[in-house]
C-alpha cells in the first residue's frame, strides 16, 4: 500500500494524531502481517521480546519518515534503532520452478524491513508524502507520474475522500435547488 515494506509497517498504527488505532496489538497480529507481505518470509513466529523489537522499529521508521517528509534532520534515536536492525541477518532466498521463496526468523524479517527503510529514506529522489485524507497519518512513496498521488491508497482513503466530496456536492445541489425553485414561477 505504501510502496515500501518499512512504510507499510509504520502504517500499522492509523490515525496517529486523532485516535490512534493499533493494528499490531499482539504477537500473532505481527505474524499475520508479515505473512501477508510479499517481500518477506511468510512463516515467522514472534515472542514478546521480538514483538517489542518490531514495535520499536516501527516507531523509529515512522519518526524518520516524518523527518524526511517535513525536511528536518533525522531523529538520532530512530537512526540508531533502524541502523542496528539493518545490521542483522538477512532472510535466505531460494529459487525454484515455483518462483522465489524467502525464509528466516523474525530477526531476519526486521533486518530486511530496516534495510528497506534505509534505502527509501536515503534516496533523495524518493517522494515520500503523508496521506491527504484528514485523519490518516500513513506515509507513502509516491511513484505516480508527476508526483500527483494524494492518498496512501485508493481503496481506503481515496474512496472515502471522493465519496465525501460527492455527498457534499449532492447536498449543495439539493440546497441550491430548494432555495432557487421557490422564488421562480
Amino acid at each position: 500500500m505504501s510502496g515500501n515494506p518499512a512504510l507499510d509497517l509504520a502504517g500499522t498504527v492509523t490515525s496517529r494524531r486523532d485516535e490512534p488505532i493499533e493494528l499490531l496489538a499482539v504477537p500473532a497480529d505481527l505474524e499475520r502481517w508479515v505473512a501477508e507481505c510479499d517481500e518477506l518470509p511468510d512463516r515467522v513466529t514472534a515472542d514478546s521480546a521480538a514483538f517489542e523489537s518490531a514495535l520499536s522499529l516501527r516507531e523509529a521508521i515512522y519518526r524518520l519518515a516524518c523527518d524526511r517528509v517535513l525536511d528536518r534532520p533525522f531523529d538520532p534515536g530512530g537512526l540508531e534503532i533502524v541502523n542496528n536492525a539493518a545490521a542483522g541477518p538477512m532472510p535466505a532466498i531460494e529459487l525454484s520452478d515455483a518462483g522465489l521463496r524467502m525464509s528466516g526468523d523474525l530477526r531476519a524479517v526486521l533486518s530486511q524491513i530496516a534495510r528497506s527503510a534505509v534505502a527509501v529514506l536515503a534516496d533523495p529522489g524518493a517522494r515520500l508524502k503523508e496521506c491527504g485524507r484528514t485523519g490518516c497519518t500513513r506515509i507513502y512513496l509516491d511513484r505516480s507520474r508527476g508526483a500527483r498521488r494524494t492518498w496512501c491508497g485508493m481503496d481506503e482513503c481515496g474512496n472515502r475522500v471522493k465519496a465525501a466530496a460527492y455527498r457534499a456536492r449532492r447536498r449543495a445541489l439539493a440546497t441550491a435547488e430548494g432555495n432557487g425553485s421557490e422564488g421562480t414561477a
